[in-house]
């Protein structure tokens, strides 16, 4: 993504956004929307820092845990509010797989995070850009990388490369893209190589991200952080791995 375009698009966001609010508050019938829709959570504003949104993601987790859920901004007025402007606090990279559901598993609603999905958390050009977006264009401070518990696609990637054979159709392309985590999970051996591939991915993602040409000056002054995490299927409790905001 060029950095070079930013202000243009954000100008453009702007002037739009300007428009935007002007016809709302020119229509006499529209309905008003609730002090408590333009928080992030209950009584919460939205997070301004790595710190601030890592910890609010955490204590999200910790309440789908323990069951104690608050389902925060999931309702008509959050909706309305959204529908004008968002402006996620966080942005999380996560698998596919339908047992890991970022929203949910963080206990957020509408317009609080960015989700980008993708087999083993593989990424390429069209997936780093979409990581890229919201830390350029609206200043969101966070970047997760979510691998999980028992995640089919490096499975089936661990065993098409240990026995050297492709995967069917675009397969292999997601198998090209984890071949430096099948490689670290190799050297370092162990009774559970796609235990070890896994930590690996995340661990690799979360690195190449921290010291992406666009994302790592955000890094070094403070703006973004860049977290690998890992999720157990059995407890659904999210582990950090790597980039813990300070």
């Amino acid at each position: 993504m060029d950095s070079a375009g930013l202000p243009q698009r954000r100008t453009l966001l702007a002037g739009g956004l300007v428009v935007a609010a002007g016809a709302l508050s020119a229509c006499s019938s529209s309905k008003s929307i609730a002090p408590s829709a333009m928080t992030s959570a209950p009584g919460q504003s939205r997070p301004r820092t790595p710190s601030e949104a890592f910890d609010r993601l955490m204590d999200g987790n910790e309440r789908w845990v323990n069951g104690n859920l608050q389902h925060p901004d999931r309702d008509p007025d959050r909706r309305e509010f959204v529908a004008m402007k968002q402006e996620p606090f966080g942005s999380v990279l996560s698998c596919i797989d339908s047992r890991v559901p970022p929203e949910l598993l963080f206990d957020t609603g509408l317009g609080d995070l960015y989700v980008m999905r993708t087999g083993g958390q593989a990424i390429g050009p069209v997936v780093t850009g979409s990581v890229e977006y919201g830390p350029m264009t609206s200043g969101t401070p966070l970047v997760v990388v979510l691998g999980h518990q028992r995640c089919g696609a490096i499975e089936a990637a661990y065993k098409a490369m240990h026995g050297g054979t492709a995967l069917p159709g675009n397969l292999e392309a997601i198998s090209r893209a984890l071949r430096p985590a099948y490689e670290q999970a190799v050297k370092k051996g162990g009774s559970d190589p796609v235990e070890t591939m896994t930590r690996a991915q995340i661990k690799i993602t979360a690195d190449e991200l921290r010291a992406n040409r666009d994302l790592a000056p955000l890094v070094k002054k403070g703006s973004l952080a860049v977290v690998g995490a890992y999720y157990s299927l059995d407890t659904g409790k999210v582990q950090v791995l790597t980039g813990a905001p300070a």
